[in-house]
């Protein structure tokens, strides 16, 4: 079993956590995820680790409450323990030492996969400029932490009302003919705004990297759930990635795929409402 040192409310539907893992804590890199099950009848779920604290023994995961596996751990707090948490698995985003410059890109909840990128960067030394997007003021995460990791923050909303308004390709296209040289654009957050943010960075040829978090069951390869085209060949996200040449990834394929179960997903969410209202728990 796994303890639930912290809880913590980060908007209305983003919950952070620092669970008690000290082995995994030892070992995790940036880039890296674990897989959690909150008890025995729990699915399997990725998430990618936040932070970690080695001498506490801590690792430190942001998940958005959208289906049934997160909303049962969400109504969990401190003290209280899941029966899984396995990690770290992936391979750790490499930093290259000849890196002077990059910039960090997230998009929604994808800026608490962002922000350990950024930091890793920052603390090796390298310049990191970060664009934080997100679709409006009242769901803003992380500002604080990812102020402090970068030497500029750029912060977009949708609607304008916090900070500039636009998407992040908006600001990263500004950004790149104003004369900014960037070695590497790292882009995490929803699959079609890492399609776009590859797609401005191409005609620059600046190196881009992704993080897919795409359908995944075991987490070690065996079972080819996490698979994606990246240059014309099959990877498996979980053991090859999860992050990927952005240039190369075949995007429109992974949100087809990323589309198989919604059917099965809504279904799952509405019997986890059942249950936690205490009502039918046949249907």
């Amino acid at each position: 079993m796994y303890k639930i040192v912290t809880k913590r409310e980060l908007n209305d539907t983003v919950t952070l956590m620092e669970i008690e893992a000290p082995h995994i804590a030892r070992k995790a890199k940036a880039g890296q995820f674990i897989i959690f099950r909150v008890d025995e009848q729990g699915e399997r779920v990725p998430l990618t680790i936040a932070d970690y604290d080695t001498e506490k023994g801590t690792v430190t995961i942001i998940f958005q409450i959208v289906g049934a596996s997160t909303k049962l751990l969400n109504t969990l707090n401190a003290g209280d323990s899941i029966l899984d948490f396995v990690g770290p698995l992936g391979v750790p985003t490499h930093i290259d030492p000849e890196a002077k410059r990059v910039c960090v890109i997230g998009g929604g909840v994808g800026n608490a996969i962002a922000y350990p990128q950024a930091k890793a960067l920052h603390n090796a030394g390298i310049q990191v400029d970060m664009i934080a997007g997100f679709r409006s003021k009242d769901i803003v995460i992380l500002e604080d932490e990812m102020r402090a990791v970068t030497d500029n923050l750029y912060m977009m909303t949708d609607d304008g009302t916090y900070g500039e308004k636009g998407l992040v390709t908006d600001k990263l296209k500004q950004l790149i003919e104003a004369g900014n040289h960037y070695d590497l654009v790292v882009a995490i957050g929803p699959v079609i705004m890492m399609k776009f943010v590859a797609a401005t960075t191409k005609p620059h040829n600046i190196k881009t990297l992704v993080s897919l978090n795409p359908i995944m069951i075991d987490g070690t390869g065996m079972c080819g759930g996490c698979r994606v085209r990246v240059g014309g060949k099959m990877k498996f996200a979980c053991v090859d990635g999860p992050d990927f040449d952005g240039h190369e990834v075949d995007f429109d394929e992974l949100m087809h795929r990323n589309s198989f179960y919604k059917e099965q997903e809504a279904t799952a969410r509405d019997h986890e409402c059942r249950l936690l209202k205490g009502g039918n728990q046949n249907g």
